[in-house]
């Protein structure tokens, strides 16, 4: 058997920030074989993870990140068991590394396909690598639970906290970051349900609208007039069913979220909401 050295033991945990005597025991196992070594320590790791599988996980951090240009925007979602682990530097780190390959490769759709990516920490390591690296240092459950994106004019906002994230898509040429992030935030704060009146069931649109009809029939007014105070009622109930375009903006309640998208050529097409915990 090759002799441990204090020195390689050090090396060793310089690489990867574990106890002197995991990486002492995980250098013997290897026979003094730095790499080798590393590959056990990450067995452990996912040892770790096979035991406390069953753990909940309510604490976490949401990450995004959009291109300078604002035709990309990306979210990343992490959950693990504790507060501490949530805010602590390394899921932070490992999450800003994970959000910036993730909007480098438009191509990667599942999180499957974002850990086999190239790790921008270490020469020759997958983001996988990273993220057991990671685990059998932390030694609690960590899981990258999902991953979006979306193109276009789009922004994100990412509450103070790291737990409440929105990713907010548009149609327009402009993409205008202020207003894409104020929308975004904006729904962060007021959580619509939907993006628009067409995404609310057709069936309790139409009973409402005969509803508010007949009502004004009976004032015995004009049709014209009544076509008239029936929108008017209709983007009343819209705003109470939580369609986010006809809500007004929280940065500018003087006008709706569809009005300040269209003063800058905009519209809303979607959003996603996430918040750690739900």
């Amino acid at each position: 058997m090759a002799e441990i050295t204090a020195a390689a033991v050090k090396a060793l945990r310089e690489m990867t920030d574990l106890p002197m005597m995991a990486c002492k025991k995980a250098l013997q196992a290897a026979d003094g074989d730095q790499e080798k070594a590393i590959e056990i320590l990450r067995e452990e790791a996912g040892k770790i993870q096979l035991k406390r599988s069953g753990n909940d996980t309510t604490e976490g951090r949401i990450t995004i990140l959009s291109s300078e240009d604002g035709s990309q925007t990306v979210m990343l979602e992490v959950v693990c068991e504790s507060a501490p682990v949530a805010s602590g530097e390394d899921l932070v780190n490992f999450s800003n590394a994970c959000a910036a390959q993730l909007l480098a490769n438009p191509e990667v759709n599942t999180v499957e396909e974002l850990l086999a990516l190239p790790s921008t920490q270490s020469s020759g390591k997958t983001i996988n690598d990273d993220f057991m690296d990671m685990l059998n240092k932390i030694r609690e459950k960590i899981v990258v639970s999902k991953i979006a994106r979306s193109e276009g004019p789009t922004g994100g906002y990412v509450h103070h906290d790291g737990k409440t994230g929105v990713l907010f898509q548009a149609s327009g040429e402009t993409a205008d970051a202020e207003l894409l992030r104020g929308v975004a935030m904006h729904i962060a704060a007021l959580k619509p349900a939907v993006v628009n009146e067409g995404c609310l069931e057709s069936a309790v649109v139409q009973e409402e609208r005969d509803r508010l009809v007949a009502e004004a029939k009976s004032t015995g007014k004009p049709d014209n007039i009544i076509d008239k105070i029936v929108d008017g009622r209709m983007k009343t109930f819209f705003t109470e069913q939580g369609v986010l375009v006809y809500q007004p903006y929280a940065v500018d309640d003087s006008k709706t979220v569809s009005q300040a998208l269209a003063e800058k050529g905009l519209e809303a097409v979607s959003f996603s909401r996430w918040s750690i915990g739900d």
